[in-house]
């Protein structure tokens, strides 16, 4: 466990405290002003962040998740009942996502070939970018969105993400 003191312009201290909450297991950052009253002082007590354990196999992300059918039936409701110029939330992101994921695994264990892989991987990336922009609605363990085991396997970071949502629903 170590003290970070870092002394910045106050408008970036969001951003700065957003940084060192993603690089290292961060407790409350205390916050004080410098001397002259022009700059911030942010004093933070943090430790390295624990070597992360693998990605949740499929069985048990989606061991509460329901049926494929249902699951497409929820995704194209959704889409077609957003008010035109709405975003859609996370949870539309999440749930696409991991339709997808289980559609390729189940064309992986049928051994049919097809394209169903690399469009569950993009639905993983687009659900990777909106958390990376978001309001940090997304578990983030072991991997946060930024982590490079996350690039490596956005398809991983799903299955994460799905276990986390769908024992907290």
């Amino acid at each position: 466990m170590f003290e970070i003191r870092v002394i910045c312009d106050p408008a970036d201290t969001d951003r700065i405290t957003a940084a060192l909450s993603g690089a290292f297991a961060a407790g409350a950052v205390r916050t004080y002003p410098t001397r002259d009253g022009e700059r911030a002082r942010l004093y933070v007590t943090a430790d390295h962040r624990p070597e992360p354990g693998p990605w949740p196999t499929p069985d048990v992300a989606y061991a509460l998740a329901p049926s494929i059918i249902r699951e497409i039936g929820w995704t194209a409701r959704t889409a077609a009942d957003k008010p035109f110029g709405e975003h859609l939330e996370r949870e539309f992101w999440l749930r696409k996502a991991a339709l997808l994921d289980r559609i390729a695994l189940q064309g992986e264990e049928d051994g049919t070939p097809g394209d169903d892989d690399e469009v569950a991987t993009e639905a993983a990336r687009r659900l990777i970018e909106h958390d990376r922009d978001g309001e940090g609605d997304y578990d983030g363990a072991p991997y946060w969105p930024e982590h490079p085991a996350t690039a490596a396997d956005p398809r991983g970071y799903v299955r994460q993400e799905y276990a986390h949502w769908a024992k907290n629903q």
